[in-house]
């Protein structure tokens, strides 16, 4: 597989503080794990693999205790994301135990328990410093990706060559660039699931309420009650919102919300979203959140229009966004959106005197503040946790997540070397 044991970052990239390439390790074929590989639309093979191995300066070499699936994956699991190969390690959301290190790596330590970022990240460059971290200049090579958008995104785990062809997490060891700065120590009293999620939707879901400025006394929107979009509820309760409205069209994810966080909730298959929201919050919410994303049209014409390839994003939940927040509110946007999308409603933004900003989430910025909040127990993010799986069920879970089978929600997947130790 293209990049397994090698950075894609190009050498001009690093600096000497960096680390070059060490000279190739030996791989005699007998070091193997097992891995969540991609083949095609829904295709997915827990398979042996070649284990990764230090061949950087500053790589450290984890061995996964716990790693999950992440609503992001499934645009992956549908190829609805550029620059799949077959054979791609997938996971981005992940945790373990630091098996072996590099020369140069200077805080991180064999037997360290971690918590590793979804987004890689060099520490050194102007958007490092200025804590944009998903904004990282060194670690996406993908001139594909700089093509599609005039720059290019930090490198990702297991989500395509778009985002550099890192391998995933949903294995039983991963390879991590740049440890000291994409790698986070958690306490040892803290099991793998309080913590786990630091990773990323505990991170995504306070990125959500930063964008979006969210403080107390207001109203807060949110479209989703996926993972994310309840860390995002979660959150917004957290900082003291009065009210947080919950929109969705999956029983079981509204009841959560409802129960578990206390929004009231709209479903968007037995109303109009729009009316219900002007009915129940006049002048509109302070702030609304897009956690859904581009693969969700919800008007036959958007259904049409993606169908035949006239538009890669379906804008819909983006339409009622802006037409319902308050004038001069804010639009926060972390669901995922890939390219282009028709119709959209760009006079009602403007006349409107609003806010729309979006990004992946600065997990290195958030993750030590989230991780102190955790420790005081004031949050508990193991609520969304629905199933618990081995690794090589990965296929499985991925067809229960994706059907929003068994009211499966967020399911952690354990190698079987883990649960036979725990």
């Amino acid at each position: 597989m293209q990049y397994h044991g090698s950075s894609p970052v190009a050498a001009d990239k690093y600096t000497p503080e960096q680390g070059f390439p060490l000279t190739e390790p030996k791989n005699d074929g007998n070091l193997t794990m097992k891995a969540t590989r991609w083949y095609g639309n829904t295709d997915m093979r827990v398979e042996e693999v070649p284990k990764p191995m230090v061949t950087e300066g500053r790589d450290a070499i984890l061995k996964i205790t716990t790693t999950t699936i992440c609503g992001s994956d499934l645009h992956l699991y549908h190829h609805e994301f550029a620059g799949l190969q077959k054979g791609d390690i997938l996971g981005h959301e992940f945790m373990g135990i630091v098996e072996s290190v590099g020369p140069l790596v200077k805080d991180i330590h064999v037997g360290d328990r971690v918590v590793c970022s979804f987004d890689i990240v060099c520490g050194a460059c102007e958007y490092c410093k200025r804590e944009e971290f998903t904004c990282c200049e060194r670690t996406n090579p993908s001139k594909t990706m700089e093509k599609l958008y005039g720059h290019r995104t930090s490198g990702m785990f297991g989500y395509s060559h778009l985002t550099g062809g890192y391998p995933g997490g949903q294995a039983e060891f991963v390879r991590v660039p740049l440890a000291d700065f994409n790698l986070l120590k958690v306490p040892e009293r803290l099991a793998d699931e309080k913590v786990l999620f630091l990773s990323d939707i505990l991170c995504t879901g306070w990125h959500a309420c930063e964008l979006g400025e969210v403080k107390k006394g207001q109203v807060v929107a949110v479209w989703g009650c996926g993972p994310v979009g309840l860390m995002a509820q979660m959150w917004s309760k957290y900082r003291g919102a009065a009210r947080v409205i919950a929109i969705d069209a999956v029983p079981y994810r509204l009841e959560m919300a409802n129960k578990k966080l206390g929004s009231d909730i709209i479903n968007f298959s037995e109303c109009d979203v729009i009316q219900k929201m002007q009915e129940i919050c006049p002048g509109g919410p302070d702030v609304c959140i897009d956690a859904v994303g581009f693969r969700f049209p919800k008007t036959l014409l958007h259904k049409i229009e993606r169908f035949a390839r006239l538009e890669t994003d379906a804008p819909n939940i983006l339409e009622e966004c802006i037409t319902l927040v308050r004038k001069a509110g804010i639009v926060s946007i972390v669901g995922d959106y890939y390219s282009k999308a028709n119709h959209f409603p760009i006079g009602a933004f403007m006349e409107k005197g609003l806010t729309m900003r979006g990004g992946q989430a600065f997990v290195q910025r958030y993750w030590k503040h989230l991780l102190s909040i955790i420790e005081k127990g004031e949050v508990d993010p193991t609520f969304v946790i629905s199933h618990r799986m081995p690794l090589e069920q990965a296929a499985e879970a991925y067809r229960l997540f994706d059907k929003h089978e068994d009211n499966a929600l967020k399911i952690i997947l354990k190698p079987s070397t883990q649960i036979s130790s725990t």
